[in-house]
């Protein structure tokens, strides 16, 4: 098992490794407390950066005079802002303010991984994995602070993974697309089908999307896109048996539970002669979000950076005209 440990001392810092969410960059609303970004006993790597969930920090002070951020927390403006309590190196920044998962960040130059003797234990199979998983609804309450009344102040809105999911999809559909237009298959949002018809070119043949995972029947040979999930334990995508020349676009595991197998949720006013009275649930069904689904800009942009096709010229002209996009409500 690997630990990260401090490079001035030797201090551990941390503890077993599992995939970087889809939605670790993510900057969602404005004043909106976010939870923690890592599953606590956990770390995460994106190339040199390392993650981890601030109760999971070892031997750690604040830095008193690196405390930029806005109204409510920390952002991690002014550099590293948590030293080694042992040394002083500065070795990590907090993230807690609103509007950001809650989340601190490993400086790179300045922790190094150590190799325990436990080699911990191993990361489950697809079939046990998608059996005891559960899926993320698409919609859910978010918390603010303010608001007309005094304390917390909660809304129900699409959910920041999914929209940061759906970002991170749009960067690889694109990126596999090569410009041409794309269908997804039924049960997406009808606003990711509309985000590809717009940044997409009209001539040509259509790229067909499915969704494929364990559990769901063999995928069409004919789909050149498929839908998968990502293991969040080791961040691989998972792939048909005897492999597939389709290009596989990750989805967080959770996500593609909910399109893969949708729980079903009883309309609000369901009308009589549907389902008697006596039958209704006791609870009633969650609110719909008061606004169309928005993929998640930033997300997209920071996912389709790091793509080998973001040098084309077409993708990079969408880059470009991103603000124009968000303004317009395509994102």
């Amino acid at each position: 098992m690997i630990v990260f440990v401090c490079a001035g001392c030797g201090a551990e810092l941390t503890a077993p490794r599992v995939a970087l969410p889809a939605h670790a960059h993510q900057k969602y609303g404005n004043g909106v407390q976010l939870p923690v970004l890592m599953e606590p006993g956990t770390f995460a790597i994106e190339s040199e950066s390392f993650v981890i969930a601030p109760g999971d920090t070892r031997g750690t002070v604040l830095i008193p005079d690196k405390s930029s951020g806005y109204c409510c927390g920390l952002d991690g403006g002014d550099g590293p802002n948590m030293a080694c309590e042992v040394c002083g190196l500065p070795v990590a920044s907090r993230i807690d303010d609103c509007s950001l998962w809650q989340a601190v960040w490993l400086a790179p130059n300045a922790v190094r991984r150590h190799a325990l003797g436990d080699a911990g234990p191993a990361p489950l199979p697809w079939a046990d994995l998608t059996a005891a998983a559960v899926g993320t609804p698409p919609y859910e309450p978010i918390a603010s602070w303010g608001g007309r009344q005094l304390g917390l102040y909660h809304w129900w809105s699409w959910s920041p993974r999914w929209e940061a999911a759906a970002g991170r999809a749009l960067a690889h559909l694109l990126a596999a697309s090569g410009g041409r237009r794309v269908s997804v298959p039924h049960g997406l949002t009808a606003d990711f089908q509309r985000a590809l018809d717009v940044l997409l070119s009209a001539d040509g043949p259509t790229l067909h999307a499915a969704l494929a995972g364990p559990y769901l029947p063999a995928p069409d040979t004919d789909a050149d896109l498929l839908l998968v999930p990502e293991h969040p334990q080791t961040g691989e995508t998972w792939a048909p048996p005897g492999g597939t020349s389709a290009y596989l676009v990750p989805l967080p595991l959770g996500v593609w539970l909910w399109l893969a197998f949708p729980e079903p949720h009883l309309p609000a006013d369901p009308p009589p002669q549907v389902l008697p009275v006596e039958l209704l649930r006791d609870d009633p069904p969650a609110p719909r979000p008061g606004h169309l689904f928005r993929i998640d800009a930033g997300v997209f942009r920071h996912t389709l950076l790091r793509l080998p096709a973001a040098c084309d010229p077409w993708l990079r002209e969408i880059l470009e005209h991103l603000p124009t996009y968000v303004r317009t409500g395509l994102f």
